[in-house]
């Protein structure tokens, strides 16, 4: 066909398969993804959580087990969350030398000593009240909660963890936690900050699984407003001036905005928390029969590299990890 008009022909940089993959800019790889386990108190129990299909509780006599198959599945890292059997008023189950975290942590570092493993830092999964803190009059008290959390981070580095992830967004808690940990001598341990946490209803499903409802009220005097977003820059500029070495968006697929301006903003690691509802809403869909799973992840997650994460925290990651090692 003739023509006389000037354009550009971006289609034959789309031609064929092999063509697409050669001038595609973003790619998900295994070692991107870091997979949550929930590690329960008692004996043989394996629990799917009902509104995370795939997603199970498990006791530490079943953890080796599933942390077998993230290893075969070539994922190099887990957080883990702690769902005690006994809460109290100030979440001691989160410090203490045996809380659950503590004794999964020493197991997965006796059994698999090459998996990085990334400690939540937080007290909600551990307090009568489900909230992230120390209560004083019906209030979260930031200051008497940072002693807390503290403690929390070097029990968990103590134990063995590789990595500190405070999820609790009280003002101060990245310095205050590296202090803590500088002075218990361990000043290799780097600090993977929920810097941009905003109060969520994508969160639901997380509470299932984490038994960390609160049981009045709710979190939004100390996560964000989903409305803000020069908010999530101000938060971010704190946490790299206390010390934090990763910073995570949380959520992530509505905060793609989000994601891409901490990338602009800071040159340290960003880390996408690709949340519970994420999850539970595509699982839903595709068990329906609505969607095309696997296509949808993969364009999901690849979404949130293109918007500049480096690391992705995902429900997904042993499902992707399949699909990618099938597409070599």
């Amino acid at each position: 066909m003739e023509t006389n008009f000037d354009f550009k022909r971006h289609r034959r940089l789309r031609s064929s398969a092999s063509m697409r993959a050669m001038v595609r800019e973003n790619h998900l790889r295994v070692e991107d993804f870091i997979y949550p386990m929930f590690v329960l108190e008692g004996n043989n129990i394996k629990n799917e959580v009902p509104s995370m299909p795939g997603v199970f509780q498990v006791t530490l006599d079943r953890l080796v087990e599933e942390v077998k198959e993230v290893v075969d599945l070539g994922i190099k890292s887990v957080i883990l969350f702690g769902v005690p059997n006994e809460k109290d008023e100030i979440g001691s189950g989160a410090f203490i030398e045996t809380g659950i975290v503590q004794e999964a942590t020493r197991l997965i570092k006796q059994e698999y000593p090459e998996l990085l493993v990334v400690a939540d830092t937080c007290l909600c999964e551990y307090t009568s009240h489900g909230h992230c803190g120390v209560i004083h009059n019906h209030d979260v008290d930031n200051d008497e909660s940072l002693k807390l959390l503290a403690k929390t981070a070097v029990a968990q580095a103590e134990a063995g963890a590789d990595i500190i992830a405070p999820s609790n967004m009280m003002d101060g808690f990245v310095t205050v936690i590296r202090h803590a940990l500088d002075e218990a001598g361990f000043t290799n341990i780097p600090i993977m900050s929920y810097a941009v946490k905003y109060s969520s209803a994508f969160y639901g499903p997380f509470r299932d699984a984490a038994d960390s409802t609160p049981q009045f009220g709710d979190r939004k005097t100390y996560q964000m407003d989903p409305a803000n977003r020069l908010e999530a820059l101000r938060e971010a500029e704190s946490d790299v001036a206390e010390g934090a070495d990763f910073l995570i968006v949380k959520p992530a697929l509505s905060y793609l905005d989000i994601v891409r301006d901490v990338r602009n903003n800071f040159n340290l690691p960003v880390v996408a928390y690709n949340v519970s509802g994420e999850y539970s809403m595509v699982k839903a869909a595709a068990l329906n029969g609505w969607i095309n799973e696997k296509e949808l992840v993969l364009e999901k997650l690849t979404s949130m590299k293109r918007a500049g994460a480096d690391l992705i925290i995902t429900y997904f990651a042993k499902d992707v990890a399949v699909w990618l090692q099938e597409s070599h």
